[in-house]
């Protein structure tokens, strides 16, 4: 499964969301990844990959979920961006 979403938040995907973000994609078997507009691609379940992608306000990244659960991850984690107002 593959969703495109659009950072709105102007520091961009600083540590506090990405923390809860991590928290929430570890809570699934799913293998969970995050690419960021320039193709480089992070283990979502990683708070430090996703860090060091310097995710930027309005920058589209990608989620790519591979596995069982892939429908549950997604929902859970785009929850957890809203309710951040991430995107």
């Amino acid at each position: 499964m593959i969703k495109k979403l659009t950072i709105i938040d102007p520091v961009g995907l600083h540590a506090r969301p990405a923390m809860l973000i991590t928290q929430e994609a570890a809570k699934y078997k799913s293998d969970i990844y995050i690419i960021n507009s320039e193709g480089a691609k992070g283990n979502l379940k990683s708070i430090m990959n996703v860090l060091a992608l310097g995710i930027k306000n309005g920058d589209i990244v990608t989620i790519e979920i591979n596995g069982e659960d892939s429908d549950d991850a997604i929902t859970g984690i785009e929850s957890v961006m809203k309710t951040n107002k991430l995107i």
